[in-house]
């Protein structure tokens, strides 16, 4: 396949201008950065962390809460057609209007055992769950906010299809609290309760498929100033919350139970939202390709700026082409084709340079334009190819046909897109919108997020327009005596037990398995109940549960509180607890199973210490007749070895090495 160029030069080349612009804006992977970088950027970011609340019912009805099916366990189907509504000011929120636009179809998967006529808007709420309410209300107090005197439930428009109704009841029970990081502290706007929304099955085309099992239950939202400066600070505020969230053991856990939205911005930017990042792993990478991704939109911004004079009148030119007439040898193409789909051509005026420039790795600015051509138009990608394709999908010759059908400059860009002939005018709007937003810099939005950090356009970010009072849910006045009745029992601070833990000698590596498990007041109960040496019991659950829980699959639910039992049984049987390291992998397995019958499947035996001992001086005659080693260090741990199958769990390793040395 022919090299990819300009329609009239032969000096451009699309690589060499994404390598160019990556460059010019400075880009460092994450792995190089450093707190320069993110300065120079003016790197800024917030948290909305959302946690699933342990209750036994959903927040506005009585259906359980927790109990998950598979896409195809459904006994009903509903359909939905979204249409947005005016605010009370009179005036439609952008998402909604966004929405609207795509003509989707709404299904919803319904099973009896997890949905009511509430689910599909069919009922009234029932009043707010109590149980949800007061778990709320405790995380809150644990979050230094100041309670509200009366709770307000209103409601959040949302026209993506993810909540029947079509808005999220919600209602903020706390403002302006704090957390502290290690070397600072992180302001709270507020802290709300809500229900949980639909879980999307697939999307394609105008067809948008749901099901209904997690709808309606309890969440908590946090929300923080954007006040983290490194994506370093945004990976350990996220963990501190969520660390709170289970210090309380009031919130499920597991995958999807909780989710970040994070906010991103840069210096000359505006604030972008990844939604619904379920892993903090993948929070530092995420904000900080996300940041660099609007530094490159600004420096696309001055590009244009110096070219197009008055925006206001730029506009794109489109004309029909007829497969005939081109040499289209593209599959996407040609399949669509059989599906009747009409192919344009789009020029975009002093575009050069611009489709194949840097916004994030291995993305350009066109991918900005086929992201939204899949989410407003509903074109499925591939869904069109441009004039700068790092790796050309059609001959060259084709786009130097349609500069001259366009009598094109030399300094445009042209875009081929194929569609069915209902959403060619959305396609249309939507290539000349976001390229008009390219010369403003930075359109707020909402993006989805991938594994390798990179995200793709979701929706625009919704205004303060989508809010409205809830009619069906009366005011809920929280008395005094109540909010301090809660405040009695809440549970330490998450940063006095880091620094418990540091001041108990437990090892750091082991605190982000001790916090994201709350094993915490296991450790507290078996060093004060037990007596056992912090440093000890701290690296048994942080090293080796830990791998244990990696590496092997329990039979039944493992509860944590068996580790409590598998070291009260060792010391009342008066046995050495190094035992349970070779009891665990057993335990964790089989939880059900007693601790003698545990004892008996590792083949332990009972001897004392007086029947270990007296085989030392045997093993030291031994050693010396097989003359492996004249070196007393080598013959020592010789025995040690020999001797450790009966000893271990029948004498403390120090204790047999002294009567080694003794003997």
């Amino acid at each position: 396949m022919k090299k990819n160029k300009s329609p009239e030069t032969t000096d451009f080349n699309p690589e060499q201008n994404y390598q160019q612009t990556r460059q010019e804006i400075g880009y460092v992977s994450r792995k190089k950065a450093t707190k320069a970088d993110y300065k120079r950027i003016g790197f800024m970011s917030g948290l909305e962390v959302h946690q699933q609340l342990k209750t036994k019912e959903k927040l506005f009805c009585h259906c359980p809460a927790g109990i998950f099916h598979s896409h195809d366990n459904f006994n009903a189907e509903v359909i939905r057609h979204m249409r947005p509504t005016l605010s009370e000011l009179g005036e439609y929120d952008g998402t909604a209007l966004m929405e609207y636009k795509t003509k989707k179809e709404i299904i919803y998967r319904l099973n009896n055992e997890t949905a009511c006529t509430y689910e599909i808007d069919d009922t009234p709420p029932f009043k707010i769950d109590r149980e949800a309410l007061e778990y709320a209300l405790e995380i809150s107090l644990l979050c230094k906010l100041n309670i509200v005197g009366e709770v307000h439930i209103t409601r959040k428009q949302y026209l993506d299809g993810s909540i029947p109704t079509g808005f999220q009841r919600t209602a903020i029970l706390g403002v302006e609290g704090e957390i502290p990081l290690k070397n600072k502290k992180i302001r709270l706007i507020q802290l709300s309760i809500e229900e949980d929304s639909c879980r999307e099955i697939s999307d394609i085309r105008h067809t948008r498929l749901y099901k209904t099992d997690r709808l309606g239950m309890p969440l908590i939202e946090t929300v923080t100033y954007p006040e983290m400066y490194t994506p370093d600070e945004l990976k350990e505020a996220a963990e501190y919350i969520r660390f709170l969230n289970r210090s309380t053991g009031r919130v499920r856990v597991g995958s999807g139970a909780g989710r970040e939205d994070v906010n991103v911005s840069c210096k000359g930017g505006t604030r972008v939202e990844i939604k619904g990042v379920s892993y903090n792993k993948l929070i530092p990478e995420l904000s900080h390709i996300e940041a660099f991704r609007q530094w490159a939109l600004l420096n696309i911004k001055s590009k244009l700026n110096n070219t197009i004079k008055d925006s206001s009148k730029w506009k794109i030119q489109q004309q029909e082409i007829d497969y005939r007439d081109f040499d289209l040898k593209y599959d996407p193409i040609t399949n669509g084709l059989i599906d009747k789909y009409r192919i344009l051509a789009v020029n975009l005026p002093n575009f050069k340079g611009i489709l194949s420039h840097f916004t994030q790795p291995g993305k350009i600015f066109a991918n900005e334009i086929s992201d939204r051509l899949k989410v407003i138009a509903c074109i499925e990608k591939p869904n069109m190819v441009h004039s700068e394709e790092l790796e050309p999908k059609i001959i060259e010759e084709n786009f130097s046909q349609i500069q001259k059908l366009f009598n094109a400059k030399e300094n445009d860009a042209q875009i081929i897109f194929w569609a069915p002939e209902e959403d060619i005018p959305t396609a249309l709007e939507t290539i000349e919108e976001r390229c008009q937003m390219a010369l403003e810099g930075v359109p707020q939005e909402t993006r989805k997020s991938f594994l390798d950090g990179t995200t793709i356009f979701e929706r625009v970010l919704p205004g303060a327009d989508r809010m409205y009072p809830d009619t069906d849910s009366a005011p809920i006045p929280l008395e005094n005596t109540y909010i301090d009745g809660l405040s009695e029992n809440l549970p330490s601070d998450v940063i006095d037990r880091y620094n418990q833990l540091k001041k108990w000698g437990i090892p750091e590596d082991t605190y982000t398995y001790i916090f994201r498990n709350n094993l915490f007041p296991l450790i507290e109960n078996v060093i004060k109940n037990l007596k056992i040496e912090p440093k000890l019991i701290g690296t048994f659950i942080g090293h080796r549960l830990k791998f244990v829980e990696g590496h092997y699959t329990s039979a039944d639910k493992f509860e944590y509180s068996k580790i409590y039992d598998l070291f009260k049984y060792l010391i009342d049987k008066k046995m050495d607890i190094q035992l349970s390291k070779k009891m665990l992998p057993v335990v964790y397995q089989y939880p059900k199973m007693d601790f003698d019958s545990i004892l008996t499947s590792i083949n332990f035996k009972k001897f004392t210490r007086e029947e270990i001992i007296s085989k030392i001086p045997f093993l030291k005659q031994k050693f010396s007749e097989i003359k492996i080693s004249k070196d007393d260090k080598v013959s020592k741990q010789w025995i040690m070895g020999e001797l450790q199958k009966t000893a271990i769990g029948n004498i403390p390793p120090d204790q047999l090495a002294k009567a080694i040395e003794q003997n």
